[in-house]
């Protein structure tokens, strides 16, 4: 027979526990001590920071994202019809703010080369991007990974429009020791995929310089209303009439092929204003 361990045979069964105290069972009403409740999420809130955020420069889109801004040490994916049209007016303040601090910001892939006098009106300082020229969906998730482990980045910016939902998965974990946020642009019809990202928004270009911003996945209650955001281009901002800055207002009514002679004009204004013949 082996030996007894001590304090196993001593303990008594279970059976004879004493019940709860009434002032144990009181205590389970309390309020929670305040270091406990600010870390308490609860599933029916908004999620709170897990991490460090920045903003993203739009009020409207920051009261809807978790930590009020864009995560760090965690991808966020933006989601496109059409890639160089929407992801950078969504994604300039936020850029602008970090080179402006003296940070480094990668593009990894962009669909067209950065054109640095328009990076320069939105306020992006181009000494402080680094432009990953990759082409093959391979390279493209090769230099990413390395970016991202790196993790000495302000930002990584990356196109990705093949990636498979495992890869994602590694590069959120990798995520974790940026010091800034991820961001994977992807083609709009990825929306249906599972994806890691905890963050998942997809932006459209609209008329009168407004993105439309909808907010897929994010840490708390679903978002269903479309955030519809100001955005107009640096470069436009000190040129920019009041009639070029509501550009629907400026479609007109009939298209100009029906626009006809002065003659012809007169001869139908009398026509429709002559009475009518009786039968």
């Amino acid at each position: 027979m082996p030996p007894a361990i001590a304090g196993l045979d001593t303990a008594p069964p279970l059976a004879s526990l004493p019940p709860p105290s009434q002032n144990a069972i009181a205590s389970l009403g309390e309020p929670l001590p305040a270091q406990v409740e600010a870390a308490l999420w609860r599933g029916d809130q908004l999620g709170g920071p897990v991490a460090e955020t920045l903003a993203s420069g739009f009020a409207k889109l920051d009261a809807e994202l978790p930590g009020s801004g864009w995560p760090f040490g965690s991808l966020t994916e933006v989601l496109v019809p059409q890639f160089s049209v929407a992801e950078l007016r969504l994604l300039s303040p936020a850029l602008s703010a970090l080179t402006g601090a003296g940070r480094t910001v990668a593009l990894v892939g962009p669909s067209m080369a950065p054109h640095a006098p328009g990076l320069r009106h939105d306020g992006i300082d181009e000494r402080h991007l680094v432009w990953v020229d990759v082409d093959t969906p391979r390279d493209r998730l090769w230099a990413t990974e390395q970016l991202v482990k790196s993790g000495s980045f302000g930002a990584t910016v990356a196109w990705l429009p093949l990636v498979r939902a495992e890869q994602i998965r590694r590069l959120q974990v990798l995520a974790g020791r940026c010091k800034g946020p991820v961001f994977l642009c992807r083609p709009l019809n990825a929306a249906r995929d599972a994806s890691a990202a905890p963050l998942r928004v997809v932006v459209r270009v609209l008329t009168d310089w407004l993105i439309a911003v909808e907010v897929l996945k994010r840490k708390g209650t679903p978002l269903d209303a479309t955030l519809m955001l100001s955005s107009v281009p640096g470069g436009l901002n000190k040129i920019m009439t009041p009639r070029l800055r509501w550009p629907s207002r400026l479609i007109p009514v009939e298209p100009s092929h029906a626009v006809v002679s002065p003659a012809a004009a007169a001869v139908r204004e009398r026509s429709e204003h002559a009475p009518a013949s009786e039968p």
